[in-house]
């Protein structure tokens, strides 16, 4: 079906492609951020507990819109854990790290998705795309916050 909404359908693929690498980032740290929750041990348990909660559900919330766009920009969003992975830039670990590692991860990985962000931002401005934006503008905020909560707590 042709789609007729005042961007060229190279635009939309362009646009597309910068969402799903956001999308693959948001849910790449997404899982980590989860199975630290799941896995931190030690004395700020409790409360690393708490806070990686509040950020995985946020992510968590966050990936379905982040999908829908892609899928209003004509695009099928990404359907196997293996296209998630080939697009993210945030790596899994391979063992669980230390409480204060834990932390230093989430951070980095909120900074990654942030500099995504702020790429596919860029783009929606050029293409003058104002719904990609509005939805990628908060990610912009909501992992600043985390990343400034994340580097609060490390001290």
């Amino acid at each position: 079906m042709q789609i007729n909404m005042g961007l060229s359908q190279a635009q939309r693929e362009e646009m597309a492609e910068a969402v799903t690498r956001l999308l693959a980032d948001t849910y790449a740290l997404y899982f980590k951020t989860h199975a630290y929750h799941w896995n931190v041990t030690g004395p700020r348990f409790h409360d690393l507990h708490a806070m990686f909660e509040t950020q995985y559900t946020e992510m968590w919330t966050a990936t379905d819109d982040i999908a829908e766009r892609i899928r209003a920009l004509g695009v099928m969003a990404p359907i196997s854990y293996d296209e998630i992975t080939s697009s993210a830039s945030i790596r899994p670990d391979d063992k669980t790290p230390k409480a204060d590692a834990m932390v230093a991860n989430l951070l980095a990985g909120h900074e990654t998705v942030v500099r995504t962000a702020r790429a596919a931002l860029e783009l929606a401005n050029t293409h003058g795309d104002e719904a990609t934006a509005d939805i990628v503008a908060p990610r912009v905020t909501a992992h600043e916050k985390m990343a400034w909560m994340l580097r609060a707590t490390l001290g």
